[in-house]
């Protein structure tokens, strides 16, 4: 059995995993019987292509942060606790590959949960009806209200999109949280560890200078136009470099 196989059963174990799939199941439900909707969010749902929008919206900045840096932290934290990391790094596998299979676990990690999310609020939204509809996506020209009407493939692949480019500013979360485990040691203060760097980012945006170089400035990725994805997109992989890199050279050197 390969060491990614075995790093995958492991995350598959791991509670927080199965807790994180259950709240992003569910979410979608409750948002779409939610009835101030039109309040908050000035949508008044028509179609159920706009719910996995609504939940993005609702996800990105914290909750699907959150989620991510406690399992992917858990995934080092879990086996110091339990002793079995260091009878791991034992076995005729070098420590490279050991961090790699949980590096490469981390990463897909974020794809499972927003693979979840977007089943969920599909079947949440289909009452409003899957065919075409007036109005948008909220992810193409003219958002929620759209520009007439849109069709069921044109507003999926929208969809598809952001899906997969949120999960892209969501590789650097979970590298940054695997990064903090191995230097902790601890799920507890690994997430602790993310989060704060995460909520520092955050409080940085009033320095216009550096707003731009922020991780958190791109978790909303999935909106953004197709002219700017690309620099978005080459910031996030130097941010995932770099941390990936900080994450080999401290579980290097780490005594476990």
């Amino acid at each position: 059995m390969s060491v990614f196989v075995i790093e995958l059963a492991k995350l598959r174990a791991l509670r927080s995993v199965w807790l994180a799939a259950g709240v992003l199941f569910v979410l979608p439900w409750i948002w779409s019987f939610a009835p101030d909707l039109p309040k908050v969010y000035g949508l008044a749902l028509v179609s159920a292509y706009q719910m996995p929008t609504l939940s993005l919206l609702t996800v990105m900045q914290f909750v699907l942060p959150l989620l991510v840096s406690v399992s992917v932290a858990e995934l080092i934290g879990a086996e110091v606790t339990a002793r079995t990391l260091a009878t791991a790094v034992l076995r005729p596998v070098t420590r490279s590959q050991i961090l790699a299979a949980k590096l490469a676990v981390a990463l897909i990690y974020p794809l499972l949960l927003l693979a979840i999310l977007l089943v969920s609020s599909l079947l949440a939204g289909a009452r409003f009806g899957l065919g075409a509809f007036y109005g948008g996506s909220g992810l193409g020209a003219g958002g929620f209200a759209g520009l007439g009407l849109t069709s069921p493939a044109l507003a999926l692949g929208q969809i598809l999109r952001a899906y997969l480019l949120a999960w892209c500013s969501l590789l650097p979360v979970a590298a940054l949280a695997l990064l903090c485990a191995v230097w902790s040691l601890q799920t507890a203060l690994a997430t602790l560890a993310t989060i704060v760097a995460l909520a520092a980012m955050r409080l940085l945006v009033v320095f216009p200078g550096i707003r731009p170089l922020l991780l958190t400035s791109h978790l909303d990725l999935y909106q953004a136009a197709p002219s700017t994805v690309g620099s978005s997109a080459v910031l996030l992989a130097i941010y995932l470099v770099l941390f990936v890199a900080g994450c080999f050279y401290l579980f290097d050197r780490r005594d476990l």
